[in-house]
Parts: C-alpha cells; structure tokens; sequence
C-alpha cells in the first residue's frame, strides 16, 4: 500500500493508516462535521465515512473522505475561535494536516482519493494563511460572525 518515500516519510512521521503498526491518529476530533448523521465511506458504503476521530479517513476501508465544506478554519486548524492565535501551534497543526493529505502521498491512489486530496490541502492551505495573518484572520472572524447572525 504505502510504497518508496511515501512509506518511509510515513514511518518517520508515524502517520501510517490504521490497523498497521506505528499508527499515530491525529487529535482531529473538530474534523468530523457537527451535527451530520454518519455520511456513508464513498469507497465501501460504511456508515461513519469520516469516522474514527480523525475525521479524514473512513473507518473501515482508510479510503479519504472528502473535505467538508460547513468545516470553518478554526475547527480545521483547531484553534480556539479568537483574534488571538498561537502561531506556533498553527504552524504545528498545519504542517501535520499536510502530512495527512499532501497530494505526494496519494499518487498511487485512486483518482477519486486524489482529487480529495488536493482538496484537502487546498483547504488547509487557505485556512492556514488566513488564520496566521492578523489582518486576515480577524477579516474572517468577522465575515463568520455576520454569516452566523443572518
């Protein structure tokens, strides 16, 4: 499954999918979304696509799930919903995500779990960008205070 510097940058970094050893699941309990009742793994049809607290990856096949788009920067990034950001954790918590779902690690992939992929990372590059600048992380805090009041 996970094959030349893929497999081993996985190693190194302890991200190999579960049920395989030196398994280390991310904390991304924010990853799966609030409120939805079990999507279904578009790859086996479990119930819990996202399951298992990574949020990510189905629970029974390790297919990648597509991102959710309700999921706001903050959960993603898991920072607390404030102006004020550690921006070294940010750095920490974006490189991580990065290593879950770089397209790199997904070449030999179906189309489908690359195209989810690049989605993925799209995503947590935009969150990651916008949150660690002032100016923008505090434009985005109130572009979603005045969604949430509409």
């Amino acid at each position: 499954m996970w094959k030349g510097k893929a497999g081993a940058l996985l190693r190194v970094w302890g991200l190999w999918p579960a049920g395989v050893p030196g398994r280390r699941l991310l904390n991304c309990d924010a990853a799966s979304p609030a409120g939805n009742s079990s999507p279904r793994c578009w790859n086996c049809g479990s119930p819990g696509g996202g399951g298992r607290g990574d949020g990510f990856f189905c629970s029974q096949c390790r297919a990648l799930q597509p991102p959710d788009p309700t999921r706001d920067y903050f959960s993603l990034m898991d920072c607390n919903r404030s102006f004020r950001v550690d921006t070294a954790k940010l750095q920490h918590r974006y490189q991580q995500l990065q290593r879950l779902v770089h397209p790199d690690f997904f070449s030999q992939r179906s189309q489908t779990e690359k195209d989810f992929s690049e989605k993925h990372s799209t995503l947590v590059n935009d969150a990651y960008k916008t949150l660690l600048a002032p100016l923008t992380r505090g434009l985005y805090l109130l572009n979603r205070k005045h969604l949430l009041t509409m």
